[in-house]
């Protein structure tokens, strides 16, 4: 009769090695290579019933004691580019993130468990996309970690990096050295490349990356890839290998603002949410005495729609209406609320987000315009006033484009005004898709400033 418990269980029961199993990696191991029990590779497998519950895992072998088992971990670290990233592990990862909300949690903790699984079973390729100290970078080493962990073979390096090693390898008297890098990096069983985007996008660079993409995609070796970037704005070769529906490839997007900046209130030197703090639910007039019922009935329902909204954010809410009705002051009643609840809010005008973008061009600029938009889209709740306002040029729209995608794509909370009809068609299919954004026309006729003169 087979014994009840797991770990007794597991101790008469057979023990199955890494030349029995699939494996075959005794060198790329971290067990004792002389090992009788796993042969090296530091992991063993119990022969067990089917239906028992430790039936497939793998347990460390009984071999990986003290000094010698470290050493041998650090060598593969070496070997695979992790010798820095050792502590980026699956158990250091704090997947509720720090002063997120509970859209933001609810997203890191799915990613997290989506590369968690990966980590353990790794097949086709993994995409991990959002803004800087997202915790993409943690997340892509604590992969590789594990499987070197596992006791197979792993690569980690940032794309910048190995564009770098090759440049300086590429030499006819360093051929060896060159191909002998550029071929680890195509044949690992598992690669991670970090922060692709960030390379300068020169021809020789473009080729080198899709050498790599093309021949692990033929291959279907598993690969994990981190970008600050939307997929449409990387080069088209790499993008078509990233999206193929036949990779298979899953693309993760973290929505969590960077963890340094997390729990800040505003939490962005963009917002300018202060100079309209003053702006509540509670004091926002609703001029009963001075509209036509029906009017009034609108504003009423408006008031009511956006105090809801703010409560609850979910999806877009388009605010629309001529100047002086009282679009903006529902819009950043929204945003104080949210803001007094500890999200991180951004609340700005369009010709002011645009210039801040512009800013970024400058030499001298502190902030670079990668870290500038990631921000701008990232924001937990963002606000943008007066859309329409700004210069229609195409590069304004581009940027436009590119936040609003971003932010209807990933379905974060987002609250825009405008006082006209927007022309460029790509803005205005966001706005009138009414399965993730609720448009809210104020048909009132503008606040009266002061009482005009007699006679006038």
């Amino acid at each position: 009769m087979r014994e009840s418990g797991g770990a007794s269980s597991r101790k008469n029961s057979r023990i199955t090695s890494d030349t029995e199993m699939s494996y075959s990696t005794q060198a790329r191991g971290i067990g004792d290579p002389a090992c009788p029990v796993c042969g090296g590779l530091g992991y063993v497998r119990y022969d067990l019933p089917d239906n028992h519950p430790d039936s497939g895992r793998l347990f460390a072998c009984e071999c990986r004691q003290g000094h010698e088992y470290e050493a041998r971990l650090t060598r593969l670290r070496q070997l695979g580019g992790l010798e820095t990233l050792a502590e980026k592990r699956m158990d250091t990862f704090n997947p509720d993130g720090i002063g997120l909300n509970e859209v933001e949690r609810t997203n890191l903790r799915n990613a997290f468990e989506t590369v968690l699984a990966y980590a353990e079973d790794p097949h086709g390729w993994l995409v991990l996309r959002g803004g800087y100290g997202a915790g993409k970078t943690h997340l892509a080493a604590a992969i590789a970690n594990r499987r070197l962990e596992l006791g197979y073979e792993a690569v980690f390096v940032s794309v910048p990096d190995l564009l770098d090693h090759l440049r300086a390898t590429y030499r006819s008297e360093l051929d060896e050295t060159y191909n002998s890098r550029f071929e680890q990096v195509r044949n690992t069983p598992l690669l991670v490349l970090d922060d692709l985007g960030v390379e300068s996008p020169t021809n020789w660079a473009m080729e080198k990356l899709y050498q790599i993409f093309n021949h692990r995609y033929n291959a279907g070796l598993a690969t994990v890839v981190t970008t600050n970037h939307e997929l449409e704005d990387l080069e088209r070769r790499l993008r078509s290998r990233l999206s193929d529906p036949d990779l298979p490839s899953v693309v993760v997007s973290i929505t969590a603002r960077d963890y340094r900046g997390s729990g800040l209130g505003d939490g962005s030197e963009l917002s300018s949410l202060a100079l309209y703090r003053d702006l509540r639910f509670d004091n926002f007039e609703m001029r009963e005495q001075e509209l036509k019922a029906e009017d009034h009935e609108n504003l009423v329902r408006v008031f009511d729609e956006t105090a809801r909204y703010a409560q609850e954010p979910d999806g877009w809410l388009a605010l629309v209406g001529p100047h002086g009705v009282g679009k903006t002051h529902l819009a950043a009643a929204i945003a104080n609320v949210r803001h007094d609840l500890g999200e991180t809010v951004l609340f700005i005008t369009v010709p002011d987000l645009l210039d801040h973008l512009r800013a970024t061009y400058a030499p001298d600029s502190p902030v670079s315009y990668d870290k500038r938009l990631s921000e701008i889209r990232k924001a937990s709740l963002l606000v943008l006033d007066d859309l329409g306002v700004e210069s229609a040029t195409p590069w304004a729209r581009e940027k436009l484009y590119q936040i609003f995608n971003y932010r209807f794509s990933a379905k974060m909370p987002t609250v825009i005004t405008a006082w006209v009809e927007i022309a460029d068609p790509r803005l205005s299919s966001r706005l009138l898709d009414a399965r993730r954004c609720k448009r809210l026309t104020i048909k009132a006729p503008p606040y009266r400033r002061e009482a005009e003169p007699p006679g006038l």
